[in-house]
């Protein structure tokens, strides 16, 4: 059927800046009310969001959804979300998460056949140094391609 493919709604570009990503996991996310609607608009931040395993479940903590306008219920806008995932994945990230430096962060949010999903990835903080030199490489690629540009032009 057409139109059923993924549709990203938010992105966490911080997510690439700050952290190194090693591994991603697609985690359905448990809504309420005309969060969804919202979410759907893009009225949503992930920035200095994360999750975190609790009591054998995944929860999200610090995305803000914008309250829906045409909504009567009142939600609180950066309460904790719960993430679905199978029980054997949850085990893996409890276990990897559990190591040092590593952290669950959340790197966007999407709509897959109508049911919203968060991509959340295992990181591991990114130094000072580590953020300079890939703004370096990314700027020296523009200069090379910006020379190959002009001398085909």
């Amino acid at each position: 059927m057409p139109g059923r493919g993924d549709k990203t709604v938010i992105t966490n570009r911080r997510a690439r800046h700050d952290y190194h990503l090693l591994d991603t996991w697609e985690c359905g996310l448990v809504l309420h009310g005309a969060e969804v609607k919202s979410i759907r608009e893009g009225h949503a931040n992930l920035q200095d969001s994360y999750a975190r395993v609790d009591g054998g479940e995944v929860w999200l903590h610090g995305m803000h959804v914008k309250p829906y306008e045409y909504s009567r219920a009142e939600l609180d806008p950066v309460r904790r979300r719960k993430l679905l995932l199978h029980a054997r994945e949850i085990a893996e990230i409890a276990r990897r998460t559990g190591e040092r430096g590593l952290t669950l962060i959340p790197t966007r949010v999407y709509f897959r056949d109508g049911r919203a999903k968060v991509e959340v990835a295992l990181a591991r903080g990114k130094k000072t140094y580590d953020k300079r030199h890939a703004l370096a490489e990314r700027d020296a690629r523009r200069e090379a391609e910006r020379a190959l540009k002009d001398r085909r032009g």
